[in-house]
């Protein structure tokens, strides 16, 4: 097949703040029809041990340089964070109805990279915003982070972790190194057992202990071992090319502990077809074991002991806890202390199930997709780097225009689901009050992320967003559906139709509606104050040609990286999530508690150490279900709970 090559990123203006875009920032490579991996870029000569050595030392020394603040010396203590917050009186004598009428500006803000439409148009930033953003990132040393990160530093420094999630979509020919070794070959040894256990199940040549094929997959985990493999798998199940892969097969997750998300997740299936992935990399997470043990007894309880070793695998690095458990060590999966649960979808974590129900080949494409924007962010100058942009721009709203939410709003229905995975990513990622060096911080960082699919949303919680408190938006489109229909007589498309709503909502946030324009319109005077849109809310849009594996993987490392970037120039721990520890820590007390309570059919007592609101709270849960003496026992199966009351 003729290929062309092309430049990675294409600007609509040739030179920004005087800084050409140029096509020889990375090398080029070779254009690939959409929806497909670009080939690997070819290798360059390994370096001796001694020179990795030496590069090592030197690139931990220029980190420490350039990372360690003095003690309270904080980002918004900088030059640029000052000019900026004096810049905003200037903003706020814009409007964007305005902004959008000065059309060299919009041609500026207008990125096609990678196949990929950013339009940065309505933001309500200037030229002058956008130099003062980037002198800011300059003097965060965003760059010098950037480069921390791809060399495999330990840039987690509460938890002395390299951040590589990077490595695990890596081509099979890169070299990233951690701690002086090349990781690569580690990802390439699971990725292609990955493959050789998805082809034997999927091929019927690995069947069930009674000889039948595993055609339903149940994949247990919570956090990022469900939210991330959900977003995908529901991205592609409708997508033509996935649907062909998938003929015949289910994919299930359960993440709750809550018995009711059991039961949905095995209404239905037969056992002897079903094949379970526990995923959790400790093997202790209390959540995923205390399900894995529940459906570990509903396959036992009709199959017999020896079902578990053929239908039931694992995600993890405990080798000994789950042999334990009664899964084959063979058939556990590993990945690595620098892939944090989050970030984990392109290791085993999202591959094993996702290359069961899809084929490893298809999902290999969603990994090329994810690598083609790593090496955007990696290689790309700011002015031209779509989650640096879309990064700068966020930071922007949160902490000078003072916006503290984002909505997503894909107006694809097959992304109904990356709004709650970018939540978790995101939320869990810059939730922070404390700089990377402890020092409480004088600002607040994060934001809060929610989202619908249009046009649900629409009908949801756009009027908070037209006429209530402001909301930057996040706008994703499709140009070509996955699904198209066309009916006879319409105007357009259902398609289209769709698309006519991303357009111009977008334009609604931006321009809104002056009571001038109302009257003109003939609205009584008595509607006008209700009526009135005042408009200038800001969004960004992104278009997508095509909802595929390889465009989903690289919306996935879009978002990944933008969050990044704005932890970055924070000088937060992106890559920790401390504050999830403390209610596992208490529900542990109370798990003790209700063991006790239950043996010994007793109420809770003030003795027992909870505050007199928890201590009734506790008893009356207890006092208004069937009280199960847990040594009297027996096992209960989620339908059972359902109609029992357990």
């Amino acid at each position: 097949m003729q290929t062309q090559l092309r430049a990675p990123c294409v600007s609509h203006k040739t030179r920004i703040n005087g800084v050409p875009c140029s096509p020889k920032v990375v090398p080029r490579v070779a254009r690939v029809p959409s929806g497909s991996a670009p080939e690997a870029p070819v290798a360059s000569p390994e370096p001796t041990a001694a020179q990795r050595n030496v590069v090592a030392q030197v690139a931990k020394m220029i980190h420490a340089q350039t990372t360690t603040n003095k003690k309270g010396a904080l980002v918004s203590e900088l030059p640029a964070w000052q000019a900026l917050k004096e810049h905003v009186n200037e903003i706020e004598k814009t409007h964007l109805r305005d902004l959008l009428h000065d059309e060299a500006r919009c041609m500026s803000l207008i990125k096609e990279c990678e196949g990929i439409y950013g339009d940065f148009t309505r933001q309500r930033v200037t030229q002058k915003t956008l130099e003062l953003l980037f002198e800011l990132a300059e003097q965060s040393n965003l760059r010098g982070k950037i480069n921390a990160m791809f060399n495999g530093e330990h840039i987690n420094s509460t938890e002395d972790r390299a951040v590589l999630h990077i490595a695990t979509r890596a081509h099979r020919n890169q070299k990233i190194f951690v701690d002086g070794k090349d990781v690569v070959p580690d990802v390439w040894e699971v990725l292609d057992k990955i493959k050789a256990f998805s082809d034997k199940v999927r091929n019927g040549e690995w069947l069930g202990v009674t000889g039948k094929p595993l055609k339903n997959v149940v994949a247990i985990g919570i956090g990022g071992s469900f939210l991330g493999p959900l977003f995908v798998h529901t991205a592609l199940r409708t997508e033509p090319v996935a649907m062909r892969c998938s003929r015949d097969r289910s994919l299930r997750f359960l993440a709750n502990v809550d018995p009711i998300d059991v039961a949905r997740a095995l209404d239905g299936l037969d056992p002897e077809e079903t094949l379970v992935v526990v995923v959790s990399k400790t093997f202790t997470t209390a959540e995923t074991m205390l399900n894995a043990r529940t459906v570990r007894s509903w396959l036992t309880s009709r199959l017999g002991p020896d079902s578990v070793a053929k239908h039931m695998v694992a995600v993890s690095t405990n080798l000994k806890l789950v042999k334990e458990f009664g899964i084959d060590p063979e058939n556990a999966f590993g990945f690595w202390d620098w892939v944090g649960g989050r970030y984990s979808v392109c290791s085993a974590v999202g591959m094993l199930p996702l290359s069961l129900q899809y084929g490893f080949d298809l999902m290999q494409e969603f990994l090329a997709g994810a690598n083609n924007i790593d090496e955007h962010f990696k290689n790309q100058p700011y002015q031209d780097n779509l989650p640096v942009l879309m990064g700068l721009t966020s930071l922007w709203n949160v902490s000078f225009l003072g916006h503290g939410a984002k909505a997503i709003l894909p107006y694809c229905q097959a992304l109904s689901k990356l709004a709650p995975h970018i939540q978790q990513v995101d939320m869990e990622s810059n939730g922070k009050g404390v700089d990377i060096n402890g020092v409480r911080l004088p600002f607040e960082t994060g934001e809060i992320d929610f989202g619908e699919p249009g046009t649900n949303g629409q009908h949801s919680f756009y009027q908070l967003i037209h006429q209530g408190r402001v909301v930057p938006c996040e706008f994703i489109g499709i140009v070509r559906s996955q699904q198209s229909v066309y009916l006879k007589g319409e105007v357009v498309s259902n398609h289209d139709e769709l698309m006519c709503n991303f357009f111009a909502q977008a334009d609604a946030l931006a321009y809104g509606k002056t009571p001038e324009q109302l009257r003109s319109d003939n609205v009584p005077d008595y509607l006008i104050p209700h009526r009135v849109f005042t408009g200038n809310r800001p969004s960004m849009s992104i278009m997508l040609p095509s909802c595929t594996a390889y465009t989903v993987g690289q919306l996935l490392a879009i978002y990944e990286h933008r969050i990044a970037v704005q932890g970055f120039i924070w000088n937060i721990n992106s890559f920790d999530q401390w504050g999830v520890e403390l209610g596992k820590v208490l529900a542990s007390k109370v798990r003790t508690v209700m063991n006790s309570a239950r043996t010994r059919d007793r109420k809770i007592l003030p003795q027992d150490g909870f505050n007199y609101s928890t201590t009734r709270m506790i008893n009356k849960y207890l006092e208004g279900k069937t009280q199960v003496l847990y040594p009297e026992g027996h096992d209960t199966f989620p339908i059972d709970m359902l109609r029992g009351g357990h």
